[in-house]
């Protein structure tokens, strides 16, 4: 059966703007986001869980593919679970150097200083475990497909980085595979893969990043 079409609303008014005050505007968000940084010392320093949901609500507006909304955000503060999440993560991290990782990336991480050690996720206050819906089950079980799950997970996922960010926190993207083991410890249904785990807090009051550059505009970019 063909769902019905929604219903439609008037598009709500922009800010009314003249093209040189939009491209102000532009560049000075391309400078505030030209300081954001991973990160992978934190400060213990609590985050009110209120920071977090106003983050969260962002990222819930993303596009996503037939309007599915197929992201779930787990935000954890609980110092128990957060301990279960590294435990687990750092086994999965030691087979990763020690056996499975091929001598190539190995090669292009050394220059980061990363290892099995995630200290980090036993510090920073929150972290936000990311999951992405494989498929959607109704109330008699029954599977319904997702249309582009992983690209909305993925635009949903920026969203939050950058909210977090406007809210003058630091965040890590962390990716341990395989990562199955947060369906278990934050108790996940079947119809739920993991896509990311995000750490979020302030920086340590001593932290160092590495001195990288990103490519210029031109480099990444072509009109025509």
């Amino acid at each position: 059966m063909t769902a019905k079409p929604y219903a439609t609303v008037a598009l709500p008014a922009g800010e009314s703007m003249t093209d040189a005050e939009r491209e102000q505007r532009a560049a000075a968000f391309a400078e505030t986001m030209a300081q954001r940084r991973t990160v992978r010392d934190f400060a213990p320093t609590p985050v009110p869980r209120a920071i977090i949901e106003q983050c969260l609500r962002a990222a819930g507006t993303a596009p996503s593919g037939a309007n599915q909304q197929p992201w779930r955000f787990v935000a954890v503060s609980d110092p128990n679970i957060k301990h279960r999440i590294r435990e687990a993560a750092e086994a999965e991290e030691r087979s990763f150097y020690e056996h499975r990782a091929p001598e190539q990336w190995l090669e292009a991480l050394a220059p980061l200083g990363t290892d099995a050690d995630k200290p980090f996720l036993d510090v920073a206050p929150w972290l936000i475990a990311v999951f992405y819906e494989r498929f959607a089950l109704d109330a008699d079980g029954n599977k319904h497909k997702r249309y582009y799950p992983h690209e909305s997970v993925g635009l949903a996922t920026g969203l939050l980085i950058v909210a977090l960010h406007q809210a003058g926190l630091a965040t890590l993207t962390h990716t341990p595979s395989p990562m199955g083991f947060l369906n278990e410890i934050l108790e996940r249904p079947r119809n739920e893969m993991a896509y990311l785990l995000l750490v979020a807090g302030h920086p340590a009051e001593d932290c160092r990043v590495p001195d990288i550059e990103r490519l210029p505009l031109q480099d990444y970019t072509r009109f025509m």
